[in-house]
């Protein structure tokens, strides 16, 4: 097996992520003048913007560029599991993710990636906006690599042709690479995953809370945990964000 090894998978179109950031903010349904008194008052423009408060925390990115790549941006749902990593609910209803913590998972998943193999770690994206920054991520450390449909089998049969035997995984999102992290209990290795506010997170050993739907905010998480990686190897990265950021 060579250092990066790309598994042959049946890649599927998702329709549902054509544009990056599918969570548009609801428009205001006007209201009849006899309910004026019943309307809430329209949000300030400071209800939507993001702040966090970084003094003092030595961060791999500027505060800034995290938010320009959307890596806060959550959903408009919230598990309980990730109740822990929300830093707060903005005007609109999405759920805002605490990027300080994302900072420090990064950095807990790289110190974890990097006492593995690389050829034994497997990376799995079955998002559209996630197999560019997948793979180019697979490729920078060495590992596997699967994007698309993840064929069922691929951990746990022996005699499929395309049977690979990783010592941990690292999956997008919990929701579409549930098949990965499924096979990757049953066979009692450890799963790091990307999860935004509307994942359930019971079955992954540990969680980087990031906008898992958008293309840069992806790219950035994917990149700073490869170079992450590579450093804690004692290797010096030689990565740039434009490697991980591919314009579909």
């Amino acid at each position: 097996m060579t250092d990066t090894e790309t598994i042959d998978t049946e890649t599927t179109e998702l329709t549902t992520e054509q544009q990056e950031d599918p969570l548009l903010e609801e428009e205001l349904i006007p209201q009849d003048d006899n309910e004026s008194t019943n309307i809430d008052p329209a949000p300030q423009p400071d209800e939507y913007e993001d702040t966090f408060d970084d003094v003092g925390v030595d961060l791999l990115l500027p505060v800034e560029d995290y938010l320009s790549a959307g890596v806060h941006i959550g959903t408009q749902q919230k598990t309980k599991d990730m109740s822990r990593f929300i830093h707060r609910v903005r005007a609109d209803g999405l759920y805002i993710l605490d990027i300080i913590q994302t900072d420090k998972r990064i950095r807990e998943a790289a110190r974890l990636l990097s006492r593995y193999s690389p050829e034994r770690v497997i990376v799995s994206s079955s998002r559209q906006y996630g197999h560019h920054p997948a793979t180019t991520f697979a490729e920078s450390i060495g590992a596997m690599v699967s994007t698309g449909r993840f064929i069922p089998g691929t951990l746990t049969n022996p005699v499929y042709p395309g049977f690979i035997e990783p010592d941990i995984a690292v999956v997008t999102d919990p929701i579409g690479d549930a098949q990965v992290i499924g096979e990757a209990i049953s066979i009692g290795i450890p799963v790091i995953a990307m999860c935004d506010s509307n994942n359930a997170t019971s079955r992954v050993d540990l969680v980087v809370p990031t906008n898992n739907k958008g293309r840069k905010a992806l790219a950035t998480v994917y990149w700073l945990l490869a170079n992450e990686t590579l450093d804690n190897r004692g290797l010096t990265p030689d990565l740039s964000l434009a490697d991980f950021d591919l314009e579909l």
